[in-house]
């Protein structure tokens, strides 16, 4: 892994993650609404109806997995939490995805 791939990679995580201590509990309480589904049934349906793929992934608490997916074309993204029992929760969607190469501040510089 490049050291740019490592980085979009820990920053879309920091995103997620932001995100999901915001939403975990909601995610958790909508676990049988429409905004749930089984993986599988939410992953296809990102990809064939936005045309997103996963773009990075975390482990959250209770061993629940964080997923960015987004459309490199469109510009659409998701991130979703998925439980250990595999029912993945829409958590945050929007558009105007970007993949970021920004520079890490140099050691002992808080800049």
């Amino acid at each position: 892994m490049t050291r740019k791939s490592k980085f979009l990679h820990l920053a879309a995580l920091t995103v997620a993650a932001a995100i999901y201590l915001a939403a975990a509990g909601h995610a958790a309480a909508q676990a049988n609404t429409r905004n749930c589904g089984p993986r599988a049934l939410v992953v296809d349906r990102l990809a064939t109806t936005y045309g997103e793929t996963r773009q990075s992934m975390g482990l959250g608490t209770g061993n629940q997995v964080i997923e960015v997916f987004a459309s490199s074309e469109t510009g659409t993204w998701t991130i979703t939490v998925t439980t250990p029992a595999g029912m993945t929760c829409l958590v945050a969607s929007g558009q105007a995805f970007e993949e970021l190469a920004e520079a890490l501040p140099a050691p002992g510089n808080d800049a």
